[in-house]
């Protein structure tokens, strides 16, 4: 159970083993009933109790599969145990009573009873189905899942809710429009309207529970990880069949042919057949929609941890964490402005004047937006040159940050003290990226003009050799710190110049682990830094006493200020 694969591959099997067995049962038991000589009545009575035991067997095996009271692991449906085991109850008792009653009628109207007979035993034993189905309404669990095993008295409860009054009042009103049914005709599809609303919301609720349940890997959490393509496909596909499903039951249930009524030019006949059309269009692009967000999503996560930031990998992700959400957000308006368009032309609307009308307004918006349009157009230019990434750090004019993320006409860069800029595409100008590829520090030492350079030099190459090895440095140095030369010769001190190659962003912490290293390395070999000094030099000691007296007189009336 513990891949995807292996879970439906169960299920397959568990459905195969429950209701292959009935199957095989149902076959034994008719060939039977055929060998015997019977006479009529007889076999009409163990047909009725055969179909009685295989209905109930049915629901059984149904619950069983759908939700495994006894078995959580094999559980389709998640919910608590309590709660599986409810339902399974309940759905055995509801199908048994069902078929119960029904093959009760057909019995007593095989052995002569009248017509009003017949509906009064009909009725009567029906009241029993509201009773079951009232009563599983009313003590339905609290929670359906996520609700730790509890005593049977702590998940169920009598509640009031304003779900629980309506569903019983459609559970009477069903009642009421069967049992007036025979003498008026027309209540009939107020019972099948009813029915579906009732059933309808569950149903698409269960399913999308199920294939979430069945489809995520197992340890993935149920609302943090992105929906896989397979099943928001699924999810989506199976509410879309529920639905249509739903309309072609309500259309059996009104007597409405809706074959024949495609194919007739009536006014009614038209707004039908292009409402109908409209919502197949609307639930094909939902599916199409989420399947496609499902598969940038999922390549989103993927591209979460961007890896090594100069290595082609690094790169490959941050431009696709880039430029995915810009292309999934273009791609919701797509799809919507071609299904908005096909459900107008469906329903009759001519929609050339109406992309005619949009092309004007849209030419009229954009001389009154030109920035608007500017700053979209130039963040196209931008991406296409792939100037910038997700993660990088840019500088431009007086702005600078880490990119955050990117609207349609703007980039967020966040300071590294903190700040956010929201800067518009057309005031970026010439971009000066800083996390690219690779970037070279320089580091600068001021010693004595009696230190040993050379000395120095190796120094230097040795620690870079250490900083290499480092496990911590080791994946963030390119090129190792090295000893350039002289750089000039000072007024007090002889000025070197080392450099060496990182990834960009880390030469900081790197260049200030080099300096602590300089520091005690040249200090272990005599190797002194320089410092600028002021040497006084007189005849006497007396001299040399009165010009810091002067000096210092020089300083009182500054201090005294």
């Amino acid at each position: 159970m513990e891949t995807v694969k292996d879970r439906l591959r169960l299920i397959g099997v568990r459905f195969a083993l429950a209701f292959g067995a009935i199957a095989a049962f149902v076959v034994g038991s008719i060939v039977a009933l055929l060998a015997l000589d019977w006479d009529p009545v007889r076999r009409d009575i163990a047909l009725g109790f055969l179909i009685v035991f295989v209905a109930i067997w049915a629901a059984v095996a149904v619950g069983d599969w759908l939700l495994a009271p006894d078995g959580e692991r094999f559980r389709i449906i998640p919910m608590d145990t309590l709660a599986a085991r409810f339902w399974c109850r309940r759905l055995t008792a509801f199908a048994g009573w069902f078929v119960i009653v029904w093959v009760i009628i057909q019995e007593c109207d095989a052995l002569g009873f009248t017509f009003e007979g017949v509906q009064l035993v009909g009725y009567t034993l029906g009241l029993g189905a509201i009773a079951i189905a009232l009563e599983a309404v009313w003590r339905r669990p609290v929670a359906l899942h996520g609700v730790p095993a509890a005593a049977e008295a702590e998940t169920h409860h009598f509640g009031r809710g304003a779900a629980n009054i309506a569903v019983s009042i459609g559970i009477v009103v069903m009642w009421g429009c069967w049992v007036a049914a025979p003498g008026i005709t027309s209540v009939l599809p107020v019972f099948w309207l009813v029915l579906v609303l009732i059933l309808l919301p569950p149903a698409i609720a269960a399913s999308r529970h199920a294939v979430e349940h069945l489809l995520r890997p197992s340890g993935s959490s149920q609302t943090g990880d992105p929906a896989s393509v397979i099943e928001a496909t699924l999810e989506h596909g199976i509410r879309a069949l529920l639905i249509i499903g739903a309309a072609a039951l309500l259309g059996w249930a009104w007597d409405v042919d809706l074959v024949h009524l495609a194919g007739q030019d009536t006014s009614f006949a038209r707004v039908v057949h292009g409402v109908l059309t409209t919502v197949v269009i609307l639930l094909i692009a939902d599916v199409l929609w989420h399947a496609a967000k499902a598969a940038i999503d999922s390549k989103l996560a993927a591209t979460a941890d961007l890896a090594q930031p100069n290595s082609e990998e690094g790169r490959r992700r941050a431009r696709l964490h880039t430029l995915l959400p810009i292309f999934r957000n273009v791609l919701f308006v797509l799809v919507i402005a071609v299904a908005v368009m096909m459900a107008l032309a469906e329903l009759g609307v001519e929609i050339g004047p109406l992309i005619a009308g949009a092309s004007v307004v849209g030419v009229a918006i954009g001389f009154g937006a030109q920035t608007f349009v500017r700053d979209v157009i130039a963040g196209m230019f931008y991406l296409l040159d792939d100037a910038f990434r997700v993660g990088e750090y840019i500088q431009s004019g007086n702005y600078k940050g880490t990119v955050e993320g990117f609207s349609i006409r703007s980039v967020r860069l966040r300071h590294h003290r903190g700040p956010v800029y929201t800067v518009p595409f057309s005031l970026l100008g010439a971009i000066q990226n800083q996390s690219r590829d690779w970037v070279i520090d320089k580091i600068a030492v001021g010693v004595t003009y009696d230190s040993d350079l050379e000395k120095a030099r190796k120094l230097i190459k040795q620690i870079g050799l250490d900083l290499q090895e480092d496990l911590e440095f080791a994946p963030l140095i390119l090129e190792p710190l090295k000893m350039q030369g002289v750089e000039q010769l000072g007024d007090f001190a002889v000025q070197i110049r080392a450099k060496m190659m990182t990834v960009p962003g880390e030469q900081f912490v790197i260049r200030r682990k080099a300096y602590a290293m300089i520091k005690k390395a040249f200090d272990e070999n005599g190797i002194k830094f320089a410092f600028p000094t002021v040497q006084v030099a007189g005849e006497t000691e007396a001299a040399t006493a009165a010009v810091a007296q002067h000096a210092l007189g020089l300083t009182r009336p500054v201090a005294a200020g």
